[in-house]
């Protein structure tokens, strides 16, 4: 279920948007059409830029680093409902992050170079060719992702960098891609907590 305003039925499966109208032994759940999600996600801990013989890009996660993503990642499941597209950037460590999320949520994961430095104008205007969608999840980078927060909500990113394995979820304004509003703004250990830490 979302953590701002999603209820979850008694059903298995059934998720909606809106509100709940409750009965004694069922629950009827409204829904109303939305605008896109973007769930911006920072990968996992990964070897240190200054390893011996290991180009930047070629960067694999630690250990430590996919134990505690995986478990970040299944409280992403607990909390946000399957995405319709899991982009992101073709980094090592990015792709990696990726595909442990993707397999919390059983989806294939999509390259997307404008991850790995874009500047937020471009990386929106790709997602803008998705814009049919409920919610993308973008892989990325720092300081890449504050960049593009800032930009989506307004102001200059300071105190908004991503730990590795962080994430936030923005709504996007309804007429357009270019700026939002946070939902929630979370570290891993508190996704950790929601995947059963």
């Amino acid at each position: 279920m979302w953590l701002s305003n999603v209820w979850e039925s008694r059903r298995p499966g059934l998720r909606a948007l809106s509100g709940v109208v409750e009965h004694a032994t069922w629950r009827m759940v409204v829904c109303e059409t939305n605008p896109m999600k973007l769930l911006l996600l920072r990968h996992a801990i990964a070897v240190p830029a200054d390893t011996s013989g290991i180009e930047d890009e070629d960067r694999p996660l630690t250990s430590k680093g996919r134990k505690r993503f995986k478990k970040a990642a299944r409280g992403l499941a607990e909390i946000v409902s399957t995405p319709d597209l899991l982009l992101a950037s073709p980094l090592l460590r990015a792709r990696e992050t990726a595909e442990i999320a993707g397999k919390a949520w059983g989806l294939k994961v999509t390259p997307e170079p404008l991850l790995a430095g874009g500047t937020p104008e471009a990386l929106l205007s790709a997602v803008a060719a998705h814009s049919k969608l409920d919610v993308v999840v973008l892989v990325g980078h720092e300081p890449d992702l504050s960049k593009l927060l800032a930009h989506l909500i307004g102001g200059d990113g300071e105190g908004l960098s991503f730990k590795k394995g962080g994430a936030a979820l923005v709504e996007l304004d309804d007429d357009t891609t270019s700026s939002g509003r946070l939902i929630w703004f979370m570290p891993p250990r508190l996704l950790r907590t929601f995947g059963g830490d």
